[in-house]
């Protein structure tokens, strides 16, 4: 965790609080240690920049959740409309 919290610049409460609000859930090392993908570095990074713009956390992560939706939606489409072609 510490790691990840250097490498995008925010503490460690604020990647806990983004799995608090299920934003992101890191795996687990043996050891116990939260482990964070690529993918969810780049939902924290995000949520960050939306934090600095003055947005709310919880709404923060609320508008990554749609925008995630959104865009997974998009790209179902775009693949039905290749098969219908």
């Amino acid at each position: 965790m510490g790691r990840a919290a250097a490498i995008i610049g925010v503490s460690h409460d604020f990647l806990r609080r983004l799995g608090e609000l299920k934003l992101i859930t890191p795996l687990r090392s043996p050891g116990g240690h939260r482990r964070y993908s690529k993918y969810q570095l780049r939902l924290a990074i995000r949520a960050r920049e939306l934090c600095d713009r003055g947005t709310p956390l919880e709404a923060a992560c609320r508008i990554i959740i749609l925008e995630d939706q959104l865009e997974e939606a998009l790209r179902i489409n775009r693949e039905r409309l290749t098969e219908i072609d």
